[in-house]
């Protein structure tokens, strides 16, 4: 079964976007597509970055943990909120630290907002800076409009059977791109 690591990527106070990647790892999990776990750039509190992981003379413990968890993942789910058009610092920041460990790796992306466009402001600068890298950046996107309204705290729905709809065929993408690539590394 391939494993899906979701990166939460707003540190912000009582930020909303968390109730989405929690949403994820529920729905992948209970429907039996994959494991998941979620990386909560909240908790790692990561240093402004200076360098890539790779030239740092000490890297701390909590950066070498994040960097295998993203290597060893199968795909990547990211949810971002979208701050003034684009994707916050603490996202960016760790797609710098990184570089070996997103070549060719799944990616796929919800943006979140609390306006009524969802956060797809944000999908054209985050893409690019993940083709940059070489990530494989999955075509098909997750925008959550008005997240405060469409999920929980604890991310549940407030319209299941449509937002499970639209997961389903959101994170079926991620699995085909997974599966190819399994089978194109072989």
């Amino acid at each position: 079964m391939p494993h899906i690591a979701i990166i939460s990527a707003s540190v912000r106070r009582d930020r909303k976007s968390h109730r989405a990647a929690l949403y994820f790892k529920n729905f992948i999990e209970s429907n039996a597509l994959a494991t998941a776990g979620i990386l909560d750039l909240q908790e790692y509190n990561f240093p402004l970055f200076d360098e890539r992981l790779k030239f740092q003379p000490n890297p701390t413990p909590q950066m070498l943990d994040f960097a295998s968890k993203v290597k060893n993942a199968d795909g990547i789910l990211i949810v971002t909120p979208e701050y003034n058009g684009g994707y916050p610092s603490s996202l960016k920041n760790i797609i710098d630290l990184l570089y070996d460990e997103w070549y060719r790796k799944p990616v796929a992306i919800s943006t979140v907002s609390g306006g009524s466009f969802g956060g797809t402001q944000v999908i054209t600068s985050l893409q690019f800076s993940l083709w940059k890298i070489r990530a494989w950046t999955v075509p098909a996107m997750f925008p959550v409009p008005t997240v405060d309204k469409s999920f929980d705290e604890q991310g549940n729905p407030a319209d299941k059977a449509g937002t499970d709809k639209r997961a389903t065929a959101f994170i079926n993408e991620l699995l085909w791109c997974i599966e190819a690539k399994k089978r194109m590394d072989t």
